[in-house]
């Protein structure tokens, strides 16, 4: 009897902490948020782009690389999606085209998820780095983007006990970055629990030829990662407390927290405007609907612009919404000289105007 009556208090205190969890993941991923539509001028679709836009970058001259073909384990997508990278003319408009991949890489697994590019100065060659996860694995593979013959040249992959579960990444030299984890664990089922208890076991890792190692760390999950304008920052999505993370590059290549810039959304990838030094986001209003996926209920896209974000009062905007019908799941939005153009993890990508 006695053993009967532990049980049925374990089960009845693991009821509760359970449902404790899922409220409270509930409440973290916004799934009581409904969204308001705000649209922007002119907006269309871009042909050619039907299997997400996960992670896009707009180079000085107007080209902008995407990776597209995503599939990431627990979210929807395509399985005739093909993973590959694409560049788009944003002066021009023209429809994108795919870049070939040449040198000793396969292709046929490509699966890329966060990009970066870093031009080195000097010779002005730039190099594209790619978080891809062929076979559900993770690595790095850095490339050299042939523009004259839209070409990426294979020149590395990069493999780390520590790069376990990369999202994002942020080029600081021609072999060297700093990368985003965004879960601990590596198997699925750790994972779900990993989410549900909410453990802060999340880091970013910095890599160099020289030296591999975990600089930040205490995020329930870390998402987006770019550079301020001035190389002395890095801007980090903390995705599931809603907030960008301010961080100061030091001397030995660790990183300090300066601040956290609250932006009440769950926020993807991270673009900076390398004139004003804003910061643009794709994000998830509604976290729950975009783990869920229903095609009858889709999840949002939203799209929030932080300026002067070292100042005491940061300014967060929200430039675009939808509810779905239009764009399902942004994931990441870059301005280009008065247009903005918006990724999604599994959907399409939209080019608006700004003005």
């Amino acid at each position: 009897m006695g053993k009967l009556v532990l049980l049925a208090v374990f089960g009845v205190a693991l009821s509760a902490l359970v449902g404790e969890r899922f409220i409270a993941l509930r409440n973290l991923s916004l799934a009581s948020r409904e969204l308001t539509k705000n649209h922007l001028p002119n907006c269309r679709l871009v042909k050619g782009i039907e299997y997400g836009s996960e992670d896009l970058t707009i180079l000085e001259d107007g080209l902008a690389l995407i990776s597209t073909g995503l599939k990431y384990p627990g979210l929807p997508y395509n399985p005739d999606a093909v993973g590959k990278i694409v560049v788009l003319n944003m002066r021009s408009g023209e429809n994108p085209i795919e870049l070939k991949i040449e040198g000793d890489f396969d292709a046929s697994s490509f699966n890329p998820h966060g990009i970066s590019v870093y031009t080195d100065e000097k010779d002005g060659s730039r190099y594209l780095f790619v978080v891809n996860h062929p076979h559900s694995n993770s690595q790095v593979d850095i490339f050299k983007f042939v523009e004259e013959k839209n070409t990426l040249l294979h020149l590395k992959t990069i493999k780390h006990e520590l790069l376990h579960n990369v999202n994002d990444i942020v080029a600081v030299g021609v072999d060297s970055f700093y990368a985003t984890n965004d879960h601990y664990f590596t198997f699925e089922v750790l994972k779900l629990l990993e989410l549900l208890f909410s453990l802060s076991w999340c880091d970013v890792v910095y890599y160099s030829p020289e030296e591999v190692k975990s600089v930040a760390g205490g995020f329930p999950s870390t998402n987006g990662i770019n550079i301020s304008p001035n190389k002395r920052y890095l801007y980090v999505s903390d995705i599931m407390n809603h907030r960008i993370a301010v961080m100061e590059i030091q001397k030995d290549n660790t990183l300090s927290r300066v601040k956290e810039v609250a932006v009440g959304s769950l926020c993807d990838n991270i673009e900076v405007d390398r004139e004003t030094g804003d910061l643009w986001s794709g994000c998830h209003p509604n976290g729950m609907k975009f783990l869920i996926g229903d095609v009858n209920d889709p999840p949002g896209s939203e799209v929030i612009r932080i300026q002067n974000i070292h100042s005491e009062e940061p300014v967060v905007t929200q430039v675009y919404a939808d509810d779905g019908r239009v764009l399902i799941g942004s994931s990441v939005a870059a301005p280009y000289k008065g247009k903005l153009l918006i990724g999604t993890v599994y959907h399409k990508t939209l080019y608006c105007d700004l003005n």
